[in-house]
Parts: structure tokens; sequence; C-alpha cells
């Protein structure tokens, strides 16, 4: 979930073309419809810190309760420090910009991590 539209659409191409199923959403009100209507198996949210409306953290909690295990990656412009690179509960931060192989290396982890499902 990120609101700028490309940086949202070269994530999804870039996890898409690795073979992840993604679904992707502008806001969090439309990524919590898409987890309600088709995604209850959803095992990672990548999205951004800071969004419309939002927080990215508060969208990972609420989507936790639809997922459990789930696990975020928080991507931000906004220095490091503002969040963990990995929180307690399988949070991860990727500081923008950031490659295609960056990307892939932490959702890879992420979802390698003892306990994810």
């Amino acid at each position: 979930m990120e609101d700028e539209a490309f940086v949202r659409h070269v994530v999804c191409e870039v996890l898409g073309m690795a073979g992840y199923c993604v679904l992707k959403a502008r806001d969090a009100s439309e990524a919590m419809q898409l987890v309600e209507q088709e995604g209850q198996g959803v095992r990672l949210l990548v999205t951004d810190v800071v969004l419309p409306g939002a927080s990215g953290c508060a969208l990972a909690g609420n989507l936790a309760n639809l997922c459990p295990g789930l696990r975020a990656i928080f991507i931000s412009g906004y220095p490091e420090a503002a969040l963990p690179k990995q929180g307690p509960n399988g949070h991860y931060y990727l500081a923008k910009p950031f490659s295609a192989e960056s990307l892939l290396r932490i959702v890879r982890t992420a979802l390698e991590e003892p306990g994810s499902s």
C-alpha cells in the first residue's frame, strides 16, 4: 500500500514479476476492503509509513486482526530513526529510494522469518 502512484506501480510490478500474488490499494480504506473481500490469506503488507487518512502502522494493526501472523514492511522517505528496521512483531523498514533487489531481499527476509506462516 503506497500513496504515491508511481512507487505503488513499481512495487507491484517488481513483486508480481518475482511471482508474488499482489493486491494493490491506493489507501488504507481500500486495503482493508480488499483483504476483507478476497485476501484473508495475506502474509505480508508493504506500505508507506505515512498515508492519507491513516498511518501504515495503524493499517498493519488493523490487518493483523484479519490475518494473524501478518508481516509488514514500512517504506518511507523519512529518516530511518522514525521506525525501527525490525520490530518485535515482524515489522521491517525500507528507506526510499530503494532498488528492486533490496525490495525483494527484504520481502524474502520477512516471509522467511521464523513464526511466519
